[in-house]
């Protein structure tokens, strides 16, 4: 990818959450070579500091910023250092994200909970704390990302189903405020991809037949075919796109 006028993301900082693998470290990636400086995050410093590390030697400007997506003291206390740092976030991409299967009627509370705040409340808190520091400058991108079930539902996900449904409504709720402040808010919809946590379901071989016959693309998606979207969203050429979802699923959701 080269950078080019108006995806061009030079002088951009993004903070990406859960960016230290999977869709996260794919899209940091992608907005890297588009010339954006990134923020590493994670709940693993270990493996943040290492992310932060390849990023550098790949020539991309790169910072560790692990704390735990889930907790708002870690998140009040993570931009308190940013603004100490004067580091000012352009781009923010609500990424981290959990999955826990398991029938409703066996589920517990807590199981419930805790997917609801890895997926949901987090990207509330986190955009609500970059909104306030984009809002008097003018100028914002939060990219939320949501999944297939933000528009339909399967069974044994149902936290992550109603999660990622929030996502859908959380990034229209961030335009109807935040747009006429500069701020764009808008979401990604990923099909299912090759990820770490999709990998049970990639070595099931009665569900990989299921994925590749219902998708129109006939296969899985790569993380890599996210950052197009990403960057588009991240950048000058979205200015006008405000509180939309992009689904990048292989046509997944078009067809019966």
């Amino acid at each position: 990818m080269t950078k080019s006028g108006i995806f061009d993301l030079s002088g951009r900082t993004a903070l990406v959450t859960g960016s230290s693998r999977g869709l996260g470290r794919a899209m940091a990636e992608g907005l890297a070579n588009a010339g954006a400086r990134i923020l590493i995050n994670g709940t693993d410093a270990s493996r943040v500091a290492q992310t932060v590390k390849e990023f550098s030697d790949n020539g991309h400007s790169a910072e560790a910023a692990p704390f735990d997506v889930t907790s708002e003291s870690s998140i009040l206390e993570a931009f308190s250092r940013f603004d100490a740092a004067g580091i000012e976030i352009d781009i923010v991409i609500n990424n981290a994200g959990i999955q826990f299967r398991k029938p409703m009627v066996e589920l517990e509370t807590a199981d419930w909970q805790r997917v609801i705040d890895t997926n949901l409340t987090s990207a509330f808190m986190i955009g609500r704390e970059a909104a306030k520091r984009m809002i008097p400058r003018g100028y914002g991108k939060i990219i939320n990302i949501g999944s297939l079930t933000s528009e339909l539902a399967r069974a044994t996900v149902a936290p992550y189903t109603v999660a990622k449904g929030g996502v859908k409504m959380l990034t229209r709720a961030m335009a109807a405020e935040w747009a006429q402040h500069g701020i764009q808010s808008n979401a990604i919809g990923p099909g299912y991809m090759l990820t770490d946590m999709n990998q049970a379901l990639i070595d099931n071989p009665e569900f990989d037949a299921w994925v590749k016959g219902r998708t129109p693309s006939r296969r899985w998606g790569r993380p890599e075919e996210l950052i197009g979207t990403a960057v588009f969203l991240a950048s000058s050429a979205s200015d006008y796109v405000n509180g939309q979802i992009i689904y990048v699923d292989g046509g997944m959701l078009a067809v019966l």
